[in-house]
């Protein structure tokens, strides 16, 4: 017969069971911005009935020492605490539990009836008392002593007994007590924090070289500086750019994709690096790197912080290639070989080998690459296809450029299948683009915002809504006319609280594809300039600039916790709140680019602090009319051709 060993903590009775937020185990940290609670949740318990002190543990990462914070009973052995975070970087939490005598002394004198038996309870509390003051300090030693005394000298039993009840006493015991056979939990946890504009931001993506003054006229930064007013005056606050690097020549493509291009044809920014340089070198047709600290600095004298495109993939004719082919897979024929998805061929682009055995080195000069970048003044990168890259190297990178500068932000740019989308989150990056283009009808988006919104991932995976992108024309946009465009980017920017365009494509309603069925731009930007003119009397700017005004100026749209969707008897109309403290915006919109819709909308009233057959006053932030509505069931006609949402500021009467 095998004996069994004894526990380590046998005497240890507190048990600490499912705390949240906690992903996978304690594996990976959550998420919070520099301001925010972290609410935390236990289930604590204890056998018999001997009553429990609880403690929420925080401290920054590295520190030794942690501060305490009670944790309050909720019901059912579930207790809770928070704690707020004010400084970017990593931050450490757990939980202690213990049975705690003097608490279980004084719960237990409360419910005493008999005076002889209370007398005898006093005595022990005395007991307790005098022993708490031998750990305190003088002051604190002083005042339990007295209260020992003060118990027993109340006069009567029953008074020694009320008296016991004073919060006085119990902080001085909470500061004081005894923490015997302490349960400490198994783990600690962590949280990432982050700059506010991890959680709350505005992207506008632009080709620099499409910023100038003809389609035959290579735009500089010169002329995307010219651009900053206007951007800002958008209310847009991170300016992103596609990749500003030297471009191959080799397998250059030309227009629309073709594998023939011309001698003034441009190539594609994403196939990276020429005999001008690589991934730490800037294009010369864009400007000098003087020209490029200066877009830096303007850009952010006018409220924008600059996002570089990160894509770890070169062309041919990237220095890497000829100075350590060893970062490459090759063919039988010993040629390189470039990027596949079958039937798909990418001549222009070698993909790195992860696997080679020279990976160290591989790891080192990628991250090399982004530490360079921040060196120029940029804190947000937007990842190409971080889907096709090892896990474990953008773990690594991300968390060692984070312990350095914290206040850095990556964008994953994973448009892949859901698990993967999630593990890369987990992983370190900031924010990921999600699957808003292709949500378009009622269910679709409200059980997919539902998800984001109240699912345990919110802990870690924070949506960022992108209506286009120079990859993505989606159908909806092609086909729905100016209605469509101004509820597709009202719907990204109300659903999430960070979003971004690809412009000036959207706000000038590009909407042309290549071929039908496909979300192919014709004359992409990707492969040729483009000139935009930006004075078109019909642009979406004005409209765009009224969104972006409103989620500054309320709280309840910069965050995506609060959102909750509300039943409305049109399956071409939508409904969703979302609230801050005292703050309840209600949305309405009409999934229809074409007709107008009409429905009734039903809203949680109570929810809202409201009564339920109320009048209350309602403000339409986007038209600016104003409404007196009565009930929680109201009627609603929206006309996509004025507007195809409601933005609706309830007010409490």
């Amino acid at each position: 017969m095998t004996a069994r060993l004894l526990p380590p903590s046998g005497r240890g009775r507190a048990v600490i069971d499912r705390v949240i937020p906690e992903v996978d185990g304690g594996r990976f940290p959550i998420k919070r911005t520099v301001g925010e609670q972290v609410n935390v949740e236990a289930h604590i318990l204890v056998d018999g009935h001997d009553q429990l002190r609880c403690l929420l543990r925080h401290r920054p990462a590295g520190e030794t020492t942690w501060t305490e914070l009670p944790l309050m009973l909720l019901n059912n052995d579930r207790w809770q605490g928070n704690f707020k975070v004010t400084d970017p970087g990593r931050h450490q939490y757990t939980i202690v539990a213990w049975v705690d005598r003097f608490l279980t002394w004084r719960h237990d004198l409360s419910r005493r009836q008999d005076a002889a038996d209370i007398a005898v309870a006093l005595q022990v509390g005395e007991i307790l008392l005098h022993a708490a003051a031998a750990r305190a300090s003088r002051g604190d030693a002083k005042r339990l002593k007295d209260w020992g005394t003060r118990l027993n000298g109340a006069g009567t039993p029953e008074a020694g007994r009320d008296l016991a009840q004073s919060d006085e006493l119990g902080a001085l015991m909470a500061a004081n007590g005894e923490r015997p056979f302490i349960t400490e939990y198994d783990r600690v946890l962590e949280v990432v924090v982050d700059v506010e504009r991890a959680r709350f931001s505005s992207w506008y993506e632009l080709f620099p070289r499409s910023c100038g003054p003809d389609d035959e006229t290579h735009g500089i930064f010169v002329d995307v500086i010219a651009q900053l007013p206007d951007i800002a005056a958008m209310g847009f606050d991170v300016l992103y750019l596609p990749p500003i690097h030297p471009i191959g020549r080799a397998f250059r493509k030309g227009p629309n994709n073709s594998l023939a291009a011309g001698p003034n044809d441009p190539g594609s920014p994403w196939a990276i690096g020429a005999a001008e340089g690589g991934h730490r070198d800037i294009h010369p047709e864009l400007g000098s790197r003087e020209d490029f600290r200066e877009l830096v600095g303007r850009a952010r004298a006018h409220g924008l912080e600059l996002a570089l495109d990160i894509a770890f993939q070169c062309a041919p004719d990237h220095p890497y290639v000829t100075e350590h082919p060893q970062w490459f897979r090759h063919r039988p024929d010993g040629s390189i070989q470039y990027a596949e998805n079958p039937p798909k061929k990418y001549q222009d682009i070698y993909p790195f080998d992860f696997e080679t055995e020279d990976w160290q080195a591989l790891w080192q000069a990628l991250k090399g690459v982004v530490e360079h970048w921040i060196g120029e003044g940029v804190r947000i990168f937007r990842v190409d296809n971080p889907h096709t890259k090892p896990f474990a190297f953008w773990e690594w990178l991300i968390g060692g450029v984070k312990a350095d500068h914290p206040d850095v932000i990556f964008l994953a740019e994973a448009f892949t299948r859901p698990k993967i989308m999630h593990r890369l989150a987990k992983l370190g990056f900031t924010q990921s683009y999600t699957y808003f283009t292709w949500r378009n009808t009622k269910d679709e988006l409200s059980e997919y915002f539902t998800e984001l919104a109240q699912h345990e991932s919110r802990e870690y995976f924070r949506p960022n809504l992108w209506p286009n992108t120079p990859d993505i024309l989606h159908e909806f946009l092609q086909h729905g006319g100016r209605p469509a465009f101004k509820l597709r980017v009202a719907l990204a920017a109300t659903l999430g609280a960070s979003y971004g365009i690809y412009g000036p494509a959207y706000e000038l309603m590009e909407h042309l594809a290549l071929k039908p069925g496909t979300e192919d731009y014709v004359d992409s930007e990707k492969y040729q300039l483009r000139r935009w003119d930006l004075d078109r009397p019909d642009s979406l700017r004005p409209f765009i600039a009224r969104l972006n005004l409103i989620r500054g100026e309320h709280r309840a749209l910069q965050s995506d916790w609060s959102l909750r969707f509300h039943s409305v008897d049109n399956p071409l109309m939508l409904c969703y709140s979302k609230t801050a403290g005292d703050e309840t915006l209600v949305m309405v919109a009409s999934l229809d680019p074409l007709y107008i819709q009409s429905g009734w909308i039903e809203l949680p009233l109570h929810e809202f602090g409201l009564a339920y057959d109320a009048a209350y006053p309602v403000h339409d932030l986007l038209s600016g009319v104003g409404f007196t509505w009565q009930g929680h069931r109201i009627f609603v006609r929206l006309d996509p051709q004025a507007f195809p949402m409601h933005i609706l500021h309830l007010r409490r009467a």
